[in-house]
């Protein structure tokens, strides 16, 4: 009876094993969908942050715009957490501020919006595919956001108090 105890514990541990582990292509495709932090990389001397940030889109040009979008949207509602000089408080502290504000963030964020004038791509770092799926890319690229700038406007706007 204990010798089938043991085998028994034994083949049960195997099975175990064996269940949780997952091939490479299926690993590597459910990388597109995990979430990336940005990481600052610096700060410049006009005060713009240098991001590392990533993005998905369905293709190199989409996954790029968006994650320009995600710096800015980083910058203004959660500020940059981790190592680095960048900022690490959000601009804007009211608690949800995009919902409450949601008409002027929905247009400040569409496609060719106002975000665009506070975010440039660094061209002389490449772009590198980070993950990608058969209907998903995701991008790291580097990125400034003039934060300056941004609180000018989110105060011109009445967004944030002068």
């Amino acid at each position: 009876m204990k010798n089938f105890l043991k085998s028994a514990l034994c083949l049960l541990a195997l099975a175990l094993m064996l269940g949780g582990c997952r091939s490479v292509t299926e690993a590597s495709s459910d990388a597109a969908y995990a979430n990336f932090k940005p990481q600052c990389l610096g700060v410049a001397m006009d005060g713009t942050q240098n991001l590392r940030v990533f993005g998905k889109g369905k293709g190199k040009a989409q996954a790029i715009e968006q994650a320009k979008k995600n710096a800015v949207s980083e910058v203004i509602f959660n500020g940059i957490q981790g190592s680095g000089d960048c900022n690490k408080r959000p601009l804007v502290n009211e608690v949800n501020a995009r919902e409450r504000y949601e008409d002027y963030f929905n247009a400040f964020f569409a496609t060719g919006g106002a975000y665009t004038k506070y975010v440039r791509l660094d061209e002389n770092r490449t772009s590198r595919i980070k993950a990608q799926t058969d209907d998903l890319v995701q991008y790291g690229v580097t990125v400034s956001v003039n934060r300056a700038a941004l609180r000018a406007r989110l105060q011109d706007d009445g967004i944030l108090p002068k």
